[in-house]
């Protein structure tokens, strides 16, 4: 797939449809679930919960009938305090910010009070009651070898162009030892001075980290019945966030706030638009950021229901910058031709290129499925606000999105491949 050409061909019905995309609807969806109500959109969290009640009522004021599907989700790590870092050298306290020089990482054990101990380096000396600076290129399961009565574990770890470490759900399982994620340059700041024992250095640190399950809530909207035999399209985002840390907001905005606006605003287009007996759902995932298990659990419950929907899964529609990324899994080669026919009408560039999210757990549930994305700036970081999502971007993506739901169910050739390619 490669980049799109301006449209070159009018089509007066689509066109008139593509020219009611409201960037308005689009930036004040964004905004609201940013807000600090929803608190990032964790799953199982109060704000999650919250926005799953305020788009449930989005999607019924344009027309859909909306219903609510619950699942378990366990193990979900959530940061419920600062950790409250210092490093001392000498007489010299440095307070370590939260977000920037420090974070909690996934394998660490809970630990809720504030522990003071020597630094050391894994490898070198002994490392009992001392937190360990993991040389780089020490994995943490070769660290843990080197670790035997240590206080704790200190891993480099990059921060993003903003300068914040990102936050993540989906990771390893917590291990025997408080593990602290420290910035790339502070920890070779710590570790020359351990290794030049010039004075004492020691670092103050919790990690105050709990793991706990939840219920997590997918929202599943029907505009159109499907005719027997019929193309069904469904359209796919995640709603879900990393959640707001203690003194930290993670609006989510891009991710995928976005997504979410551009579902939305193109299925309020379509709902009243389509032929009779095609079908239109919506399903606005959650817990896709603990590995994709709301779209896991619905691609379960459609195959087993006989359905074979055609999905289309939109995550980071917030910076657009040559071109939009495609991937496609299952049968989707029809699906493919109508989304190429569609940015090529629409004006918008595509590429084939990775888009880890929902779409994947449909595909491997043997539908035809496409996930696009558009790119996003401060990635599960408090960077991802609302004013760094170009609204452009999210009616560039609405308008490819109509544009393919119109040309498939219009086009006698694109409907037969799609309806071909389900079976």
């Amino acid at each position: 797939m490669t980049g799109a050409p301006a449209a070159s061909t009018t089509l007066p019905g689509l066109d008139v449809l593509l020219d009611q995309t409201s960037g308005e609807r689009l930036a004040a969806t964004v905004t609201m679930l940013a807000g600090a109500p929803f608190t990032g959109r964790r799953v199982g969290s109060p704000g999650g919960t919250a926005a799953g009640t305020w788009l449930a009522d989005l999607l019924a004021t344009t027309g859909a009938t909306v219903a609510r599907d619950t699942f378990t989700v366990g193990r979900v790590p959530q940061v419920y305090a600062p950790p409250a870092v210092s490093w001392q050298r000498g007489r010299q306290t440095v307070r370590l910010e939260f977000g920037r020089d420090v974070a909690v990482h996934l394998a660490s054990a809970d630990r809720a009070h504030a522990l003071r101990a020597p630094l050391g380096a894994a490898g070198y000396g002994d490392p009992a009651g001392r937190w360990l600076l993991v040389p780089p290129g020490m994995g943490l399961f070769d660290a843990y070898g080197h670790a035997d009565g240590a206080a704790g574990l200190l891993l480099a770890r990059g921060v993003d162009a903003d300068g914040w470490h990102y936050t993540m759900l989906a990771g390893p399982d917590p291990g025997p030892l408080p593990v602290l994620s420290i910035e790339t340059g502070l920890h070779q700041r710590m570790t020359d001075a351990v290794r030049r024992a010039d004075h004492d250095t020691t670092l103050t640190a919790a990690t105050p980290i709990r793991r706990s399950e939840v219920t997590g809530t997918n929202l599943y909207a029907r505009y159109r019945t499907v005719a027997a035999g019929g193309l069904d399209l469904l359209l796919t985002a995640h709603y879900d966030g990393v959640g707001d840390h203690p003194g930290l907001r993670q609006p989510a905005a891009a991710d995928n706030g976005s997504g979410v606006a551009v579902v939305c605003e193109a299925a309020r287009l379509l709902g009243d638009t389509l032929p009779e007996g095609i079908g239109l759902q919506v399903a606005l995932l959650d817990a896709e950021e603990t590995g994709a298990l709301g779209s896991a659990h619905h691609a379960r419950r459609l195959t087993d229901g006989g359905e074979c929907p055609v999905v289309i899964n939109v995550d980071g529609a917030g910076h657009l910058n040559t071109a939009a990324a495609v991937e496609a899994g299952g049968p989707a080669h029809g699906l493919l031709a109508a989304l190429d026919r569609a940015a090529r009408h629409t004006g918008l560039p595509l590429v084939a290129g990775p888009v880890a999210s929902d779409n994947r757990r449909y595909a491997a549930a043997g539908l035809a499925a496409v996930g696009i994305g558009a790119g996003m700036a401060g990635y599960h970081s408090p960077a991802d606000t609302p004013d760094r999502v170009q609204t452009a971007t999210m009616v560039a993506l609405c308008r490819l999105i109509v544009a393919t739901a119109w040309l498939a169910a219009t086009t006698p050739a694109s409907l037969s491949s799609l309806i071909g390619d389900r079976r």
